[in-house]
């Protein structure tokens, strides 16, 4: 999927956070004009179409003109074409609507609730963000969108979800793409994003050996080093701001806890299993084969390395994201392409829980009080989200872009499939299929084999029946600009340097001290206070799920 995608800019000053609540606030309590009022104007359908709720509205709709809709979305990378490429033009045909896109950042997105005009519809990435967490002031509940104009927007919503975004007055204001239920995962058809690699040439001149415990892991990286003196033996993603995929990432793959014993929150970088591998990847680094510019180099780095075949074994985290320098290697080096295999195994023998995309999902859009005419945006958001939408952003139109197989797979026409491999640029111009997402969603990945990379397809079969959903870690961090919140992106940034130091510790002792001093850390930054916040949160977490 686009999963653990890249790309929204959630960074936040402490000043962009405070400013942004001081200007939602006040922003959201005007009277009147264009601002993020009070003012809901909600149309009247009378002379356009009776409402069904087994007929999508935009398909009853009778309406003539041409809706034209603003929609402002905060990351400066979205591409604001609309109605040049096949996916766009069929949505702009298909319900009579125009779109101009804005893009921005946070601080053009708090210029709206400060008295600029506001858009129709404003797509952001931060569900814990106070513009979300303030929508009842500046957007529609979808809810009421759906009852007064399109019931059949229930038919293709996911309850879950839904519930899940519900806000204290008991309504729903914004909707989010890629959003992984607990039905989404128990269909299997979600693919895994996480696996540990190893390049086939190396595994095969090895005797396919076995990395599971700590004494296997260090003795093949060993081995690595000595017979294949040109390649970097292991790699991970690049560290950036956090831990690369030394963090979370590994906890997952060796199944560390999600909760303590009684269902509260439960530290996993302090786990003792988790710390073993800590212990073990510190010995690796000491005996050479973990090199230092693994932990300078950024993503960019990491990506010429992955695409040259320069580590024999990486931990991944995005294997999609990866897909398109993994297939590099592929196709000019067969024989030597990369596979996943079991690699470090829990010491405690816990199973993986590899996470994916959860509940909150990535990209969440609303409809502002403003807008300009409810009624289509809600059918907008239905089509987006129906079976014909969703077909339309991945594959297009069929027997134009796409067919369907005999067995049901989907399939690109050739000169469809040619441009994509060889042209993406023009793809990308022209057709936009994968690109367009608002409301994507992993489960129609599944029907084409031409949804993802070959270089990746066997990564994600191992990964079949390791993927646990997260969904109660979701969220629980302290709202932004409280006492807690500052305390724990102190105690962030700690953890990412004190684990990057034990892993390259000189000796046991250094290890040992750096462990103390960051639990010593904890103590002396409101860890109590912040273990309370999270654990309120998973409990209304699990509420929402309707766990016990």
């Amino acid at each position: 999927m686009f999963a653990n995608k890249a790309f929204g800019k959630k960074g936040l000053t402490l000043f962009t956070v405070l400013m942004s609540v001081v200007l939602v606030v006040s922003g959201c309590s005007g009277s009147g004009g264009k601002s993020g009022s009070k003012k809901e104007n909600w149309v009247s359908i009378e002379d356009r179409y009776t409402p069904d709720a087994e007929t999508p509205a935009w398909k009853l709709d009778k309406k003539e003109e041409v809706t034209n809709l603003t929609w402002y979305v905060n990351a400066d990378w979205w591409n604001t074409d609309f109605g040049k490429d096949v996916v766009t033009k069929k949505i702009k045909e298909d319900l009579n609507i125009n779109i101009k896109f804005i893009t921005g950042d946070d601080t053009k997105l708090n210029t709206f609730f400060a008295g600029g005009e506001m858009p129709d519809l404003i797509t952001t990435f931060d569900s814990n963000s106070p513009v979300v967490q303030k929508a009842a002031t500046w957007a529609l509940p979808l809810n009421d969108l759906a009852e007064k104009y399109d019931p059949y927007f229930n038919k293709v919503a996911a309850q879950d979800t839904l519930n899940w975004f519900q806000l204290k007055d008991g309504k729903t204001y914004g909707y989010p793409n890629y959003s992984n239920t607990q039905k989404d995962y128990d269909s299997g058809n979600i693919p895994a994003k996480t696996a540990f690699i190893i390049r086939k040439d190396v595994y095969e001149a090895l005797g396919k050996p076995v990395m599971g415990t700590p004494e296997q892991f260090q003795a093949v990286l060993q081995d690595i080093k000595n017979k294949f003196p040109d390649l970097i033996p292991f790699g991970f993603n690049s560290i950036g701001e956090g831990t690369g995929s030394l963090g979370d990432t590994l906890q997952d793959f060796i199944g560390v806890p999600l909760e303590d014993k009684n269902g509260g929150f439960y530290n996993r970088n302090l786990d003792e299993d988790y710390l073993t591998w800590v212990k073990t990847l510190n010995s690796v680094y000491r005996a050479g084969a973990i090199s230092d510019d693994s932990f300078a180099d950024d993503g960019t780095a990491f990506e010429e390395k992955v695409k040259a075949g320069k580590y024999a074994t990486i931990l991944l985290d995005g294997t999609p994201q990866q897909g398109g320098n993994l297939q590099s290697f592929y196709s000019n080096n067969k024989g030597k392409e990369y596979i996943a295999i079991e690699g470090p195994q829990s010491t405690a023998l816990h199973s993986p829980t590899l996470n994916q995309s959860g509940i909150t999902g990535w990209m969440i859009s609303f409809i502002t009080k403003n807008n300009v005419d409810p009624a289509k945006s809600i059918q907008l958001f239905t089509y987006l989200l129906s079976e014909e939408g969703q077909m339309l952003m991945n594959y297009g139109i069929e027997g134009e872009t796409y067919k369907v197989n005999a067995d049901g797979k989907v399939e690109f026409l050739p000169a469809v499939k040619e441009l994509q491999l060889n042209n993406p640029d023009s793809f990308k111009k022209d057709y936009r299929m994968g690109e367009f997402m608002f409301f994507g969603h992993d489960r129609h990945k599944a029907l084409s084999g031409d949804a993802f990379p070959d270089a990746i397809k066997q990564m994600q079969e191992w990964g079949k029946g390791k993927l646990v959903p997260h969904f109660i870690l979701e969220n629980i961090n302290p709202d932004q600009g409280t006492p807690e919140a500052r305390s724990l992106a102190a105690i962030n940034t700690k953890w990412n340097s004190t684990l990057i130091s034990m892993i390259r510790s000189k000796d046991d002792a250094a290890f040992d001290s750096l462990l103390n001093e960051y639990k010593k850390f904890l103590d002396s930054n409101n860890w109590d206070k912040i273990v309370e916040v999270r654990n309120e949160k998973m409990k209304a977490n699990k509420e929402k799920l309707g766990l016990k």
